[in-house]
């Protein structure tokens, strides 16, 4: 029987996130990013759907590997501009009880000081609703804008997310005691200094003298996401990660990752229920097949193929340009193009540059909320994920075909929750306490 699905939409503070060329569509909103009633409409109509969070992408560079110039991400919107996903979760947070929020913070553009403290400050706004999906970067570009030549090289970017992982758990865990605050008035005496205490860390990557600015938040460590597939990422996923955000065209090809990511869990000493694994789909719902159907067609002629090819081209770190439009992934002969896009298969370069603009790298269910519940139970049963991150197309007509076909068809079967869980982001996913325990490297680093 197929376990209760938690669902996340996926999306980030731009125009055109993966769906290249949507933001055309004469019913997408999704222009509007700018104004913080986008995103307050669109939290009060995700916690009406009960949707477990919203998970927040991010980049910190524009993708310009595509013909060796950003135009053709700026021709298409494709993440250019974008916004800081930060300061749209308080807004969000104002207007919903229950929904969560995972933001993307790249490790090597954040210094871990300032970093942990905006996330405590955000854990106390949401009261425990934050989690951070940390990401080591992968774009030239970005590297370049904070004045380096390059990215460093990968298996490095691990290890020195390794040790800002250690450097923050200090500061979020091991700064202040539970009980610091006292809020004495009689005395004049708020916090107590023999209960905060600081943080020395001299280490390879980072140093640092200081207490951390905050008190503790709801969750003192945020939920922990983590979205690399490699070897390395894998083995980091398995140390830290709550939830892994992974990719994949088929049920049977992700299972794979999920087992092999639930077996390093369990190596590393964590216990393979430690982990919620999400993949990503892309949905498209309407009350019968074929008028779901026709409003994939009718997407479909607003799509910008060149966006989709920028994107590859930034994921893969191959300028795409220089093959033939109907040359395979099997012409491209890097490991690097291979990883990229195995998450859409062997296709020609024209077929990925249309295929993508809908939905992006996700595998696309389109149908009416019966066809589309058996989709993903399928894809839970097979897969063994404990739910998706779903990439948007036209906004917010999707969430809310989504909220209002979908939501009560997986009510109906059993297989979605009809309400939701008090507390923080952890206890919500893992019915838990709200702050990290043994054996996660996190909990011997408190008080």
């Amino acid at each position: 029987m197929t376990q209760a699905i938690l669902l996340n939409a996926f999306h980030q503070n731009c125009v055109g996130h993966q769906s290249c060329g949507l933001w055309r569509h004469p019913r997408d909103r999704s222009a509007d990013y700018k104004n913080l009633s986008y995103w307050t409409d669109l939290a009060k109509t995700l916690e009406r759907g009960l949707f477990d969070g919203i998970f927040l992408a991010d980049v910190s560079g524009v993708y310009d590997v595509y013909e060796g110039t950003p135009d053709a991400a700026l021709r298409t919107a494709t993440q250019v501009p974008a916004n800081d996903p930060f300061t749209i979760v308080p807004a969000m947070a104002a207007v919903t009880e229950h929904l969560c929020f995972g933001i993307t913070g790249s490790i090597p553009y954040e210094p871990p000081y300032a970093f942990a403290r905006r996330i405590s400050s955000l854990d106390h706004l949401t009261s425990g609703r934050i989690a951070w999906n940390v990401v080591t970067g992968y774009l030239d570009s970005a590297a370049k804008a904070l004045g380096l030549s390059h990215q460093t090289s990968h298996d490095t970017r691990y290890d020195i997310a390794d040790e800002y992982m250690e450097l923050v758990y200090k500061l979020w865990e091991g700064s202040w005691a539970d009980d610091a605050v006292i809020q004495d008035r009689q005395r004049g005496v708020f916090a107590d200094p023999s209960k905060v205490r600081k943080i020395t860390h001299d280490g390879e990557y980072f140093k640092l003298d200081a207490i951390h600015l905050c008190e503790p938040s709801a969750q003192r460590s945020p939920v922990i996401f983590q979205a690399g597939a490699s070897p390395r990422g894998r083995q980091f996923a398995g140390r830290h990660a709550e939830c892994v955000f992974i990719a994949g065209n088929t049920p049977e090809g992700v299972a794979g990752t999920v087992s092999d990511l639930r077996n390093i869990t369990e190596d590393l000493g964590r216990a393979a229920a430690d982990i919620k694994i999400f993949t990503m789909i892309s949905i498209i719902v309407d009350e019968t097949d074929a008028l779901a159907a026709e409003k994939l067609q009718d997407y479909q002629q607003y799509v910008q193929p060149e966006g989709a090819l920028a994107l590859m081209s930034g994921w893969s770190g191959v300028d795409l340009s220089e093959y033939g439009p109907d040359e395979s992934v099997e012409n491209a002969s890097t490991q690097a193009v291979q990883s990229a896009m195995q998450a859409v298969g062997s296709r020609s370069i024209r077929e990925w540059g249309e295929l993508l603009s809908v939905g992006g790298a996700a595998p696309t269910i389109v149908g009416s909320p019966s066809t589309v519940a058996d989709q993903l139970q399928m894809w839970m049963d097979r897969s063994g994920v404990d739910g998706f991150n779903l990439s948007y197309t036209v906004m917010p007509e999707c969430i809310e075909s989504i909220v209002d076909l979908l939501v009560p068809e997986l009510q109906s079967r059993g297989v979605y929750k009809t309400r939701y869980t008090q507390g923080s982001m952890r206890e919500k996913l893992f019915h838990l306490g709200p702050r990290l325990q043994s054996p996660h490297p996190a909990a011997s680093y408190r008080f």
